[in-house]
């Protein structure tokens, strides 16, 4: 047994370790991440650092406004900023050179397959010319968009990694049927907790020029179809809302046609009660919106895992969630909110439930205790295991 200790432990020495995937500059759900768990390996005392874009994505293949944060750098964490998604010369200049820093462990942030000839060529040479271990954080493997290309680019990057970490049942089964012989792992998303302190919703409300006796739902992220919003604006026609004194906030950048969705709030007579706040969210007002609210809700029509879902934790915001993906493992029902099905009347009624019923006090509580699970600590230590 003593013999076999060193080994069993070895997970637990300091490492050196190179996530890649985006960070500042970039902005974005999964440059925070990154960030944040860079942060988490350094404050365990690992060496840690990221690999992130000089190019992400073409601009001609961006949908939002601009890729760029307006946040201040971080000056925690060391950030690279090196990889051109679209230049074959670039991922083996790129692979070669960080094969030579000897890292323990890599971590790829894989969540779409338009990054996987880069991503794949990177961790086909770092693993060929350097003793590091190679993992993916796969957020998606199946994307909800689906393109021509989708299976072949997954294949060229999947069979360069050693072990994959996913964040929903969904994507960890992928993983299983695709890669069936290599270690992986399913380990909740952490609860996002860098966006800054609570405020009291009171004077969120007044900081976002909010009626204070008003009620507010808040739909948060950037707007694409799967995300559901058409179906939360058929839902919130049918919703007591002068009764309730409830008005809806959709906060998030659209990455589709607006016109639709313009175009249905004007048919269903939701003028007055929808507040759109479609420019980017930057990390600095995120607190703001979620304090102001007294519920998030994820209509979504397809997902995997969800960030929103973790910042809601966060700010002991009640949730309502539709049964799709991964939503329903992190928010059990009737404890910390809803898991509805994709029809309008029945997340309709959750909605009135949830005033008329006066649940938010009871739901706060189940998330009190259920955010004890939500750990950045359990994520790392799982990824070195791995």
């Amino acid at each position: 047994m003593f013999m076999a200790l060193p080994n069993a432990l070895a997970w637990m020495t300091k490492k050196k370790i190179l996530i890649v995937g985006p960070a500042h500059p970039l902005r974005g759900g999964l440059a925070t991440y990154d960030e944040r768990l860079c942060r988490e390996f350094n404050t365990m005392g690992h060496q840690c650092e990221i690999l992130s874009f000089s190019l992400q994505y073409p601009n001609i293949l961006f949908p939002g406004k601009t890729q760029f944060s307006s946040d201040t750098k971080p000056g925690d964490i060391v950030i690279h900023s090196e990889i051109n998604s679209v230049n074959p010369l670039n991922w083996l200049r790129i692979g070669r050179k960080y094969a030579t820093h000897e890292y323990d462990l890599v971590i790829f942030r894989y969540w779409m397959s338009f990054m996987a000839p880069a991503f794949g060529t990177i961790a086909g040479l770092i693993k060929k010319k350097s003793s590091a271990k190679i993992v993916a954080i796969t957020d998606n493997i199946i994307p909800h968009e689906k393109r021509f290309y989708d299976k072949r680019f997954t294949w060229y990057f999947l069979k360069n990694i050693d072990g994959f970490l996913s964040m929903s049942e969904e994507v960890y089964n992928q993983v299983a049927v695709l890669e069936p012989t290599k270690p992986r792992v399913y380990v909740t998303h952490p609860m996002y907790d860098m966006f800054g302190d609570a405020l009291n919703k009171t004077e969120a409300k007044q900081k976002l020029g909010l009626d204070a006796n008003t009620n507010y739902i808040l739909f948060f992220g950037f707007i694409r179809k799967y995300k559901g919003l058409n179906l939360l604006l058929e839902s919130f026609a049918k919703v007591n809302r002068q009764g309730l004194n409830l008005k809806l906030i959709v906060a998030g950048e659209f990455y589709e046609d607006a016109q639709p969705y313009l175009d249905q709030i004007n048919i269903l007579g939701l003028s007055d009660d929808v507040i759109l706040r479609t420019d980017f969210i930057p990390n600095n007002e995120v607190a703001t919106y979620f304090s102001a609210c007294d519920m998030v809700v994820q209509t979504y029509l397809s997902a995997t895992q969800s960030g929103v879902t973790q910042i809601a934790y966060f700010y002991n915001k009640p949730m309502l969630v539709t049964d799709v993906g991964g939503l329903a493992e992190l928010v059990p029902h009737n404890k910390v909110g809803y898991v509805c099905n994709l029809d309008p009347t029945e997340i309709a009624n959750s909605i009135d439930d949830f005033y008329l019923e006066a649940k938010e006090a009871i739901f706060i509580e189940g998330l009190k205790e259920e955010r004890k699970r939500f750990t950045w600590s359990y994520l790392c230590e799982q990824l070195l295991r791995l």
